[in-house]
């Protein structure tokens, strides 16, 4: 199924053309496009929410974050793959999506990695941990089909390239996929990165952005399915729920994921957020349209815990 929602709101475009205004000031505008900003980074401490247990997972090459909640309902668990154009470490937005992902599966645990990334590692050093983590769950003791996968951006694709390498090693894949924004085709050849190129508040207008970084690909031919899942095999993926918005450049990497997959058998769900930019629900309740995608993702996470555990 395919939906379209309704016209942007009045918060929606004010915060748009907020970020359309800041990613055009001289000397900042381009360090944000670039993603020059996001790794130079610095946040202070993040607080773990009352009724939360946050601990620290060392795997050797990254490290992990696993969220409890002091109440744990049902048998589900989720892991996150967080954006940042493969080049952006984890960040503390990231352990906000962990509450809101816990709370909407009503006490869900949840598995946020802080992969390696470019250009110190390139590909792949992302896709490598990764599958690590997914390991680490099943030997925690859960099973596949009690793992959901989430990711945004550079993480949304890395969801995907993830199924593709489970199934390639013959791993039993997860019982979902929730995809905001999914960078899935690095190389652009999308219509929406024309289409899109003066509308998208955070990447138009330039192509000095991290759409044309190649620095997770390095010397591997960026149509390698594990570093542009468009290109791969989506036939046996479980359901998957992609969300993108109607400005972004990214657009058709949504848009062409959900049609090959749909042809390959796959139950898709794509909702396309008009005057939406890229990923959009990092506003979380500051306006209808971000509101309205966190619901959506609540429901179909209500579903895969309904499903076969």
């Amino acid at each position: 199924m395919k939906d379209k929602v309704r016209e942007a709101s009045i918060q929606g475009v004010v915060i748009r053309e907020m970020i359309a205004h800041f990613t055009s000031l001289n000397g900042i505008g381009k360090k944000i496009k670039s993603g020059e900003l996001r790794k130079k980074m610095t946040e202070p401490a993040w607080k773990v929410p009352k009724g939360y247990q946050l601990t620290e997972v060392q795997m050797g090459t990254f490290v992990m974050e696993w969220l409890q909640p002091e109440a744990v309902f049902g048998e589900k668990v989720l892991l996150q793959l967080h954006g940042g154009g493969y080049v952006g470490k984890m960040r503390n937005a990231y352990r906000d999506f962990a509450v809101r992902y816990s709370d909407l599966g009503q006490g869900m645990p949840v598995l946020t990695i802080d992969y390696r990334v470019a250009p110190e590692n390139p590909y792949p050093a992302a896709l490598e941990d990764a599958y690590s983590a997914y390991q680490w769950l099943l030997e925690q003791g859960y099973a596949a089909e009690q793992i959901i996968v989430a990711g945004d951006s550079a993480g949304g694709g890395l969801a995907m390239a993830l199924c593709m390498y489970l199934k390639a090693q013959k791993v039993p894949l997860p019982c979902g996929i929730i995809a905001m924004s999914p960078w899935t085709d690095l190389t652009n050849s999308g219509e929406s990165y024309v289409e899109n190129y003066e509308k998208d508040p955070l990447f138009g207008k330039t192509k000095e952005s991290l759409l044309y970084n190649r620095d997770y690909a390095g010397m591997e031919d960026v149509k390698n399915p594990y570093i542009s899942p468009v290109f791969g095999d989506f036939s046996d993926f479980p359901p998957m729920l992609i969300q993108a918005g109607s400005y972004e450049m990214l657009l058709s990497d949504a848009k062409m994921v959900a049609q090959k997959a749909r042809k390959q058998g796959v139950k898709v769900r794509l909702t396309v957020y008009e005057g939406m930019f890229h990923v959009f629900q990092m506003s979380m309740d500051m306006m209808p349209e971000s509101i309205q995608a966190w619901k959506e993702i609540g429901k179909f996470m209500e579903v895969l815990k309904h499903s076969k555990a």
